[in-house]
């Protein structure tokens, strides 16, 4: 674990300059900031397998040195508090006094938490970000930022009424090799972005299923109201309560899990916030288990400015559950090339070519070929488990909150993934060209 550690902290150092910019803060300067040694004690929102696998043992790289520690859980079922419990026994990085709560509202009423970790149902992260936010809570939240426009209005704007630091679960933000790429973007050497390819394609009929926990799990022991939230009011169902990534209006699925992470990396590079309309197909083709979200998705999006129509280009993706070739994939192309994320290297492949430009009286554009200066790869795929990409993303968090500075990825940058993955979604559900009104702020069906 110490050498993680080190890996994950020297990868963090060594970019900081790029890779998180002004809001890097080393141990020693952030403890010249008044307050800097006092403890920020953490409560976790959602005890997920996902904060069990990779957020705990990404906080547990920095808390000693940054001085956190986990000091309670809320989760509405009772078996997850107490799991919760077991696991934060004795850890270095949790509090011998660790508390468990029933809901939101009784861990936020306490005094001893000044930041939370939510890792709840993807419907569920923005209106517990806002709850989170107007307690006076810093949040790190993991994406989807939001599954509804509305509930991603109500917390974009709890966030940005408030003095918080949140941080969106968008860790490629936080990685080397995509500030390199970043970098190398915008300072125009590549040229104009003109098509994006991404796939994130896996084999996994038992994806996002809990077949055991869905045996055993009691409504007596949880709080099934509660949970629900803003969404129609149904009747138990323990899939929807532990399956939820399956079944729409909980989640998207696919576009929401994992078309989130990539089309933000679109925004970044490119500086816009959302596309300019988007078609989309797909459905349940191979694992017919009563899921109604996709096992096979495609979506086309259109990115460029709202005022200049002329000027754009193309997102193409593709995911599936069904046959995993061809994995994750992440492609930049311009005219002289590509920016290859897989495997980090920048080349003139597909450019234009001297023999093609000669008959239109234009010169050759080959990018030359080049490693982006990022060190080692680091894993992007659905079985990372606790990567250091995650890893340098929680210490960002953990920065900011000591400086209060903004974060890799604000709630702004969640704002804007969620626009993408709901215009998706609903080009999936309707069949219809989406677009974006990017005057009204709103989502319209064309």
């Amino acid at each position: 674990m110490s050498s993680r550690r080190e890996f994950i902290k020297n990868a963090a150092l060594a970019s900081a300059g790029v890779a998180v910019g002004s809001n890097a803060f080393s141990a020693a300067s952030y403890r010249k900031i008044i307050g800097a040694n006092d403890r920020v004690r953490v409560g976790v929102i959602g005890f997920s397998d996902r904060f069990r696998s990779s957020l705990a043992p990404s906080f547990s790289d920095h808390a000693k040195e940054m001085n956190f520690e986990f000091m309670g859980v809320s989760d509405l079922w009772n078996r997850r508090r107490d799991e919760a419990e077991a696991f934060m026994k004795g850890k270095p990085y949790a509090s011998n006094e660790f508390a468990k709560a029933r809901n939101n509202e009784e861990l936020l009423a306490r005094k001893d938490v000044d930041a939370v970790i939510i890792s709840t149902a993807d419907f569920q992260h923005a209106l517990h970000c806002a709850e989170a936010v107007k307690s006076g809570r810093d949040v790190y939240v993991e994406k989807p930022f939001a599954e509804s426009l509305e509930d991603a209005k109500v917390a974009l704007k709890a966030v940005e009424s408030s003095k918080q630091i949140v941080q969106v679960g968008s860790q490629r933000r936080s990685a080397p090799n995509y500030w390199a790429a970043y970098d190398y973007i915008k300072s125009g050497k590549f040229g104009d972005i003109t098509t994006v390819e991404m796939t994130w394609n896996v084999n996994q009929p038992g994806r996002w299923r809990r077949k055991e926990l869905v045996e055993q799990i009691r409504k007596e022991d949880t709080d099934w109201d509660r949970f629900l939230l803003n969404r129609p009011k149904v009747a138990w169902n323990p899939r929807f309560y532990l399956e939820f990534r399956l079944f729409y209006p909980y989640s998207s699925g696919i576009p929401g899990q994992w078309m989130a992470h990539q089309i933000d990396t679109v925004h970044w590079f490119s500086g816009l916030d959302a596309p300019r309309n988007v078609v989309a197909n797909g459905g349940v083709y191979t694992w017919k288990d009563g899921r109604t979200n996709a096992d096979t998705f495609s979506a086309t999006f259109e990115y460029g400015p709202f005022d200049d129509p002329s000027k754009g280009f193309q997102v193409i993706y593709s995911s599936r559950f069904n046959n995993e070739a061809g994995g994750v994939k992440e492609y930049y192309f311009s005219n002289g090339g590509m920016i290859n994320l897989d495997t980090n290297k920048i080349s003139p492949e597909g450019g234009l070519q001297a023999k093609d430009a000669k008959g239109m009286g234009m010169q050759a554009n080959l990018l030359p070929a080049m490693e982006l200066k990022a060190g080692d790869k680091i894993a992007t795929d659905a079985n990372t488990g606790a990567d250091p990409m995650t890893s340098m993303h929680m210490r960002n968090w953990m920065d900011c909150i000591r400086s209060r500075k903004e974060t890799n990825a604000p709630a702004r940058a969640g704002f804007n993934h969620s626009v993408a993955t709901m215009m998706a979604t609903q080009a999936l559900h309707t069949g219809k060209r989406v677009t974006w009104d990017n005057k009204k702020r709103e989502i319209v069906l064309s």
